[in-house]
């Protein structure tokens, strides 16, 4: 990983950090999810204008899709999170949440407000502004176009502008009074942009003259980038919704609407009326003048120099009464001074995981890389809170290592999202803890302080405590100290189906979290659930193994569903929590703790014998689900089809968003047409139409759009009860419908082809009947299917009549054969 590795600031950077020092003005811009943010603003805002520039995201986009992996929901927030805190370190903003769940797609907000519990959110945006105290606020979307975009997004609008007149409401969520103080915002803003109107077209003849604007496209000649360019790279983090992005140069205006606030006496300035320097703080003047002459006598060849003043200009902040800025501006300018000093503190555990009670090897690194003074006294671990004096001089690039221990407390949280350790509700996260509330990322305990002493100036510096690896592709690595589990316990498929009343093979893998565990392991389940055996002893000698178990469970004769659960007993302790890691390249390691389940479902189900070639998808878990099933399947790559290649396979499917993001595929069309033509079957799952370029989806006219039912329990009504993809082999009635996850599905077509018979009609609350969920049309001898069902999401949520309906439209070229069960269990 390469996340976290330590930031090394060269000269031009550093001479940033000390221009930002004099700037004392603040922007919260705040939207609805990650990627809705303007990374080119944000990038202007804190490295033109020098200002304190956060992004409030009310969700952490949990609800969207995956294009680099399978995790969706509360994984895919996960993942976001981390692209989201990516791209701050990039464009030089900081990041904020709310406790909002993003629970898929809404047509409006009051859906949206009604879902989410709105009185804590509004919370949640009050406490961000009164702990963050912007001058400025800037709206994503516009708070007077209820219905016209994602509920979410109107949603963030609203909220934002409601808090306007209540962050300085002492009667307003006075709770929150015991941590941060009343605050007012001095102007609100909503920023346009073209795709607001429809196309840049409508956006250049539109009346713009009460709008802000001002040039966003400059070029930073220290940092040999455009602001669009840097931008570009902060967009490019959002990789599991495919928002890469390419740098841009030149004039790129950007515009802001006023709503609220402070009248703007230019058309240019959005911080017009608003004092950005150290006059706005009683005694801040002095300290601003140093620090201009800071700037001015920088030595880009010698940083160094500016350490004395530095420590000067910092003794003098904290002679200052108490107040925001004291404390941003004292955490600045310490890093200034210690960047000034090529200074490089680190610590190395010496294992990438511990689990509570135990104690962890350090080596500590020091380095001083300039002339400066400076006296390593001590160093302070933590959690454990004990301080080791040094007393050692740092003398010009003479690198000091020595070994430390750190002891993980007993009580020492795991380490995992804080916003997932209580169960939620569909629309809100559950944080207890006030001070938490906003905090973006996993909150770690684990770190150094080093307590220097630089030019006589005491300077204490935290660094979290990291582990670290070198790979022989890719060099040094880096990922955090992780707290884990003594053990956790995970079922190897998290939804298991039973076809019949036999018994299936359940795998359990057990993993130690410390060296010589003992304990037993066993399953969970209802009465009628017969396991064998009850139990197996466990022994793992190091940390770190893992090793499978495999129980025998029969199920009952009669169809349900139960949630099964692992546990391991351990000295009389019950352990029954699953570790999942999520690991990506371009994010740092995460820890999820969750509940070891699986879904055991008796299944009233038929399937056919058919073979399966399948074209994966973005994120896409289906073939896991058909593989349950008992289905034949293999994976397809596109560039290797041909005609002889697929030949033998009776129905091909493509993954959801196959023909967005394999560029190959659609040089296959004709040869996949033909296969169908032959009297095969081919399943196009949802595409996404703004992303298909001319592609010809069907081998007759199909236009897709936005359409999607996005209430999972919308009736569901029979266009062609009597086709058989609703008969053959299994019967389909509405309690297939039962229980469906987020949405019923998306990007339905709105124009088809008379050859398409429309299956299934349903429609969300007030809206139009949409018939294109599942289509099926005859071509030649078989048939081509579309369905924007949202198989990808209730398939691995292990929604019974999705497997059943799943089962009939694969079985669409067999249904006059003899109704077969799953093969694999005969």
């Amino acid at each position: 990983m390469c996340a976290q590795k330590p930031q090394k600031p060269n000269s031009a950077e550093i001479y940033n950090q000390i221009q930002k020092l004099n700037f004392l003005g603040s922007v919260l811009y705040i939207a609805a999810h990650p990627d809705d943010e303007n990374t080119k603003l944000i990038s202007y805002l804190s490295n033109e204008k020098k200002a304190q520039t956060a992004y409030l995201s009310l969700t952490r986009g949990d609800g969207g899709q995956n294009l680099i992996g399978p995790e969706l929901r509360e994984q895919l927030g996960v993942i976001r999170t981390q692209e989201l805190l990516e791209a701050r370190k990039i464009d030089g903003g900081q990041q904020f949440f709310s406790r909002a769940n993003d629970f898929g797609f809404s047509k409006n907000p009051e859906e949206t407000l009604q879902i989410w519990n709105k009185k804590q959110v509004l919370a949640d945006v009050v406490w961000a502004i009164r702990k963050f105290q912007p001058d400025i606020i800037i709206n994503r979307f516009d708070h007077r176009t209820s219905g016209n975009t994602h509920g979410h997004h109107s949603a963030s609008a609203l909220l934002s502008v409601e808090s306007f007149d209540l962050t300085n409401n002492t009667k307003a969520y006075p709770e929150q009074l015991a941590y941060v103080k009343p605050w007012q915002v001095k102007k609100l803003f909503f920023n346009p942009s073209y795709w607001f109107y429809g196309s840049q077209e409508k956006f250049d003849a539109a009346d713009k003259s009460t709008f802000l604007s001002f040039d966003t496209g400059v070029y930073y000649t220290n940092l040999g980038k455009s602001n669009a360019e840097i931008s570009a790279l902060s967009r490019s983090s959002h990789q599991s919704q495919g928002f890469g992005s390419t740098g841009t140069r030149g004039v790129d205006l950007e515009y802001l609407e006023p709503i609220k606030g402070l009248p703007s006496n230019t058309k240019s300035d959005l911080f017009a009326g608003i004092d950005t320097t150290w006059n706005r703080i009683d005694g801040g003047k002095p300290i601003g003048d140093l620090i201009t002459k800071i700037i001015a006598k920088y030595d880009f060849t010698n940083p160094s120099k500016s350490i004395p003043s530095l420590v000067k200009a910092y003794e003098m902040i904290q002679l200052l009464e108490k107040s925001n800025w004291k404390i941003i501006k004292s955490e600045e300018i310490k890093n200034c001074i210690a960047n000034c000093a090529g200074l490089y503190l680190e610590a190395v555990a010496s294992q990438p995981e511990a689990s509570p009670g135990e104690t962890v090897q350090l080596t500590i690194e020091a380095i001083n890389r300039t002339d400066a003074k400076i006296l390593l006294e001590s160093i302070t671990t933590f959690p454990d809170q004990v301080t080791l004096s040094q007393n050692k001089s740092l003398g010009n690039n003479i690198d000091t290592k020595f070994s430390a221990v750190v002891s993980i407390p007993s009580s020492a949280d795991f380490t995992e999202p804080y916003w997932l350790k209580e169960t939620g509700t569909l629309g809100m996260y559950v944080v207890k803890d006030q001070e938490n509330i906003g905090i973006p990322d996993i909150i770690r305990n684990n770190y150094v302080c080093f307590n220097l002493k630089i030019d006589g100036l005491e300077l204490p510096l935290k660094r979290p405590i990291v582990y670290k690896y070198n790979h022989p592709a890719k060099g040094e690595m880096y990922q955090y100290l992780d707290i884990v589990p003594e053990v956790s316990t995970s079922f190897e498929e998290k939804v298991i189906l039973f076809n019949t009343d036999k018994s299936k093979e359940i795998a359990v893998v057990v993993k130690s979290g410390k060296d010589n565990l003992k304990g037993e392991l066993q399953l969970e389940l209802p009465k009628n659930w017969i396991v064998t055996p009850d139990k197996f002893a466990v022994a793992l000698s190091k940390k770190g193994t893992e090793k499978v178990f495999h129980f025998q469970v029969t199920p009952p004769k009669e169809a349900g569903e139960i949630f099964a659960k692992s546990a391991l007993i351990v000295n009389g302790k019950k352990y029954s929590s699953e570790q999942v890691n999520i690991e990506y390249p371009h994010i740092t390691k995460q820890q999820i703790l969750q509940p070891a389940v699986s879904k055991f479902i008796k299944l009233d189900i038929n399937i056919g014998p058919q073979k399966i070639g399948y074209i994966m998808g973005a994120g896409d878990a289906v073939p896991a689900s058909l593989l349950q099933m008992g289905y034949d399947l293999i994976f397809l790559d596109p560039e290797e089809i041909t005609a002889e290649s697929i030949a033998s396979f009776d129905v091909i499917i493509t993954g959801i968003r196959a023909y967005n993001t394999i560029e190959s595929l659609v040089n296959k069309q004709q040869l996949l047409f033909d296969f169908v033509k032959k009297g095969k079957t081919m399943i196009v799952q949802y595409n996404t139409p703004s992303l298909l370029k001319g592609v010809q989806l069907a081998p007759y006219p199909l236009t897709l759009s936005t359409n999607r039912v996005t209430e999972e329990n919308a009736d569901v009504v029979f266009l062609a009860p009597d086709h058989a993809v609703l008969n053959y082999p299994n019967k389909i009635t509405k309690k297939d419908f039962i229980g469906w996850t987020q949405e019923q599905g998306l990007y339905y077509p709105s124009a088809y082809d008379a050859a398409f018979t429309p299956i299934l009609s349903s429609h969300d609350t007030g809206e139009q009947d949409l018939d294109g969920a599942l289509l099926i049309a005859p071509y030649g001898k078989g048939y081509y299917v579309y369905t924007g069902l949202s198989f990808f999401r209730e398939l691995p949520q292990g929604v019974s009549g999705a497997y059943r309906l799943m089962a009939n439209i694969i079985s669409l070229q067999n249904r006059n054969s003899e109704t077969v069960s799953n093969p694999k269990n005969k």
